[in-house]
């Protein structure tokens, strides 16, 4: 694995809810705090990191008061929306103690499947990439 992250130009590192937050039940700062420190180790050889982060939902589990994860597509569409803002905040402040700028990329299907919104999304990812900020895509 060493050597497959020492040739590479790009990573894309994907953490799951179970990663980012505490049992489901809100985000876990320092654990999102120790991916923030590692992806700058990486930034720091020179490699470009893209992040794909799951965790909104279970943010706004916590902060809307839902016992259960909701079932209804509006309910978990509500989460995501609430969840989302903390979401960024604190990867923004994580990733502002190694000085490294980050920005939101929230992504459909249907942003991928359609040429021109794929087009579009690859451009405005790779203008990031190059201007050093770390894109986290939801």
């Amino acid at each position: 694995m060493q050597s497959v992250i020492q040739q590479a130009k790009r990573l894309i590192i994907k953490v799951g809810s179970s990663l980012v937050t505490n049992d489901g039940k809100g985000l876990d700062k320092q654990a999102i705090a120790k991916w923030a420190a590692q992806i700058a180790g990486l930034r720091a050889m020179g490699k470009e990191v893209v992040l794909v982060s799951s965790g909104a939902i279970a943010e706004g589990r916590q902060r809307l008061g839902f016992e259960k994860r909701p079932t209804a597509i509006h309910e978990l569409q509500a989460c995501a929306a609430v969840g989302q803002m903390g979401l960024a905040q604190i990867y923004e402040s994580s990733f502002r103690e190694h000085q490294i700028g980050t920005a939101q990329i929230l992504l459909t299907h249907a942003d991928l499947a359609d040429r021109e919104r794929y087009l579009n999304a690859r451009s405005t990812l790779f203008t990031l990439l190059r201007l050093g900020i770390v894109p986290i895509i939801n």
